[in-house]
């Protein structure tokens, strides 16, 4: 009885210093959010993702609630959470009620593609998983790793012209769009000392070819399973169009991991450093 209460005491002991929050069973519906949750030490409490949640291995080693981007009340069931965390206007409503009507507390996140935006991100998964101190020290941590490389790529970026980027998203050749204004992408290339080659229109369009010889870039950026979806880079040089731009007459396709480049989370100031060196690289070949 002595050794029964002993442990008692000391589970209470040990819930009262934030381990019984980690002990909850977490459905995570977006790589950011699933990148997070991890990224502040909470992973092991994550009992299922989406489908782009493919960083870090251990995530994209976890079951995932659908095999598609379309989600049920009965697919996230199955992994009896107790926490469902998922972007704003992500989750259709009545998924939404189905769940919280099971008990379930589920937590949509709003998430804005800028520096600041990042940390605040950060912050708020903190808060719903009761690590706020947690939370402060990741946002630090990478407050200063991004100030480190923004100091490195406005010394790099000196007496240089910024070059123009046209990111086109790819799953085949009857699948494509590019990149306009306000995307994560967009931010992106500005924090990467690089300039959206269309400043048009916001978030993503069709792409075409007029749109890609009138964007005329320095550089073709791509996700890597896009390049593939075309058959490669080569096959991308050849498309209509592509040998009268810039990019298309040097070669330049860039391609790049996205669970990297899309985020805007923890990984920021790797993905921003990755991009930078990606685009200066192929720039001085």
């Amino acid at each position: 009885m002595k050794k029964l209460y002993i442990s008692w005491l000391l589970f209470m002991i040990l819930c009262n210093q934030t381990v019984c929050a980690r002990i909850q069973r977490i459905v995570t519906l977006n790589s950011a959010i699933t990148e997070t949750v991890f990224g502040l030490g909470m992973g092991r409490a994550v009992v299922a993702t989406d489908v782009t949640s493919i960083a870090p291995k251990a995530a994209a080693d976890l079951p995932k609630v659908s095999r598609n981007r379309a989600l049920s009340a009965e697919g996230i069931l199955a992994f009896r959470p107790t926490l469902v965390i998922a972007p704003i206007g992500d989750v259709p409503n009545a998924v939404v009620q189905q769940l919280k009507a099971s008990g379930i507390k589920f937590i949509a996140i709003h998430q804005e593609f800028s520096e600041n935006g990042a940390y605040r991100f950060i912050q708020q998964i903190a808060n719903v998983l009761e690590a706020e101190d947690e939370g402060k020290r990741v946002v630090n941590r990478t407050r200063v790793t991004m100030h480190k490389v923004k100091e490195l790529v406005r010394t790099k970026m000196t007496n240089r012209p910024k070059p123009k980027i046209l990111f086109i998203y790819a799953r085949g050749a009857g699948t494509m769009s590019v990149s306009g204004k306000g995307s994560s992408i967009d931010a992106l290339m500005d924090l990467a000392g690089n300039e959206n080659a269309v400043k048009e229109f916001n978030d993503f369009k069709p792409y075409t070819t007029e749109a890609l010889v009138h964007a005329n870039p320095d550089v073709i950026l791509m996700f890597d399973f896009g390049v593939s979806s075309l058959g490669g880079k080569d096959a991308i040089l050849r498309l209509p169009g592509m040998r009268l731009t810039t990019a298309g007459r040097h070669g330049r396709i860039l391609s790049m991991n996205p669970s990297l480049l899309v985020n805007f989370s923890t990984r920021l100031p790797e993905a921003v450093l990755a991009l930078h060196q990606g685009v200066v690289n192929i720039m001085d070949q």
